[in-house]
C-alpha cells in the first residue's frame, strides 16, 4: 500500500470543520482507529486528497461480552472524506475497499460483516453506502446534558411499582432482563445470543453492580423485577470517547421492561433516575446503542431526549460488499 499522503492533516481539518457544521455534538478531532495496514486514498487530478481510509480487521475475543453485539469478525472502514462532493468521493473510497476485502480470505463466512460508522447527520454519504450494499444496523444515540436540566423525578408507587438502585445481589435479575432484550434485539438486528452470552453478559453486569452507588436501577413490583436499566460510568466508557465531542461521556449498557409492564412509564421513570446519576456526576453526553430496525426503541429513546449522532452500516457476510 502507498504510504498515508501528506495531505491527511489538512483531510482531517476539512472534515472536522464539516462535521461541526453537520452535527456540533460530533468529536472536534478525528481519533482514527487501529488498523491492518490498508491505507486507501481518494485523490483528485491535482493530487488533493478528498477521502482516505483505513480498514481494521477486528476477531471479537473468546467468550467476551463483544460477540454478542454483532458478527465474530469484523472488517470496519474509518472513512475520511471532505469537500463539496462528499457522495462520489465516498463511492470510489468503498471501491477501493471492497477490492481490499476481496484479496483477504475468510470475508465470506457467515458470521462476518463489513462495517462503516458514519454520521448520521451526514446524509450525503447514504446513497453511496447504499450502492455499495451496505445497509443501516444500528445507531449511536446520543443525550446532551445541555439541551436537558434536571427535572423531576416520575413516582410510580401509585401504580404499585417501586424503583430501587440494583446491587451485585441483584445480578440475576438483571441479566434475566439483560438477556430478554438480547433477544428481542436478536430479530432484528445483527445481535446473536450465542452460548457464551450469558456468562459474559453476568461478568460485565456484576463488574458495574459491584461498584460503589452503581449506575443502576430496577424497577419492582410487589418484589419482583418488572424492569432494570444499567450503565457504564465515564470512566468505564472511556472506549466511546472517540465518538462525541462534548465529554465526559457515559453509556449506557442495557435497558429493559417487562412487555406486560410498557406504555406505563416505568422506562421513562428508569432512564430518569440514570440520568439523576449521570447529571450528578457531571456527565455531559449519555451514549447509548440501538437497533436501527427495532420497533421499539427509536421512539423510546427519543422521547427520552436522545438522537441519533452515528448510524452503523452493515453489510454481512463481508463479501458481499459491491
Amino acid at each position: 500500500m502507498p504510504p498515508i499522503s501528506d495531505g491527511i492533516p489538512n483531510l482531517i481539518g476539512e472534515v472536522a470543520a464539516r462535521w461541526q457544521a453537520i452535527d456540533p455534538l460530533l468529536p472536534a478531532l478525528h481519533h482514527a482507529r487501529p488498523h491492518c495496514g490498508a491505507q486507501l486514498q481518494v485523490t483528485a487530478p491535482g493530487r488533493s486528497l478528498l477521502a482516505a481510509g483505513t480498514c481494521e480487521h477486528w476477531h471479537g475475543a473468546a467468550e467476551s461480552l463483544d460477540l454478542t453485539w454483532g458478527p465474530a469478525h469484523q472488517f470496519r472502514l474509518d472513512a475520511l472524506v471532505a469537500g463539496p462532493d462528499v457522495g462520489p468521493s465516498l463511492d470510489q473510497l468503498l471501491t477501493l475497499w471492497r477490492d481490499h476485502l476481496a484479496d483477504y480470505p475468510g470475508t465470506g463466512e457467515a458470521d462476518t460483516a463489513a462495517t462503516v460508522t458514519w454520521p448520521s447527520r451526514d446524509t450525503r454519504g447514504v446513497q453511496a453506502l447504499l450502492r455499495h450494499g451496505f445497509v443501516p444496523s444500528a445507531v449511536v444515540a446520543a443525550r446532551s446534558a445541555a439541551g436537558h436540566p434536571p427535572a423531576g423525578l416520575p413516582d410510580l408507587r401509585e401504580d404499585g411499582i417501586e424503583l430501587r438502585r440494583a446491587g451485585a445481589s441483584d445480578i440475576d435479575a438483571v441479566v434475566a432482563i439483560g438477556l430478554e432484550v438480547i433477544r428481542f434485539d436478536s430479530q432484528v438486528c445483527s445481535v446473536t445470543e450465542r452460548a457464551s452470552t450469558a456468562a459474559a453478559l453476568r461478568n460485565d453486569c456484576l463488574d458495574l453492580l459491584s461498584r460503589p452507588k452503581p449506575w443502576a436501577w430496577l424497577a419492582e413490583r410487589d418484589g419482583v423485577s418488572v424492569g432494570m436499566v444499567i450503565a457504564e460510568p465515564p470512566d468505564a466508557a472511556a472506549w466511546l470517547t472517540p465518538l462525541v465531542g462534548s465529554a465526559p461521556c457515559a453509556y449506557l449498557l442495557l435497558m429493559g421492561v417487562q412487555p406486560a409492564e410498557r406504555s406505563r412509564g416505568v422506562g421513562a421513570a428508569l432512564a430518569a433516575r440514570l440520568h439523576d446519576d449521570a447529571a450528578s456526576a457531571g456527565v455531559q453526553t449519555m451514549l447509548l446503542h440501538y437497533a436501527q430496525v427495532n420497533p421499539l426503541s427509536a421512539p423510546f429513546w427519543s422521547q427520552q431526549g436522545y438522537r441519533p449522532l452515528w448510524t452503523v452500516w452493515e453489510a454481512r457476510p463481508a463479501s458481499t460488499v459491491r
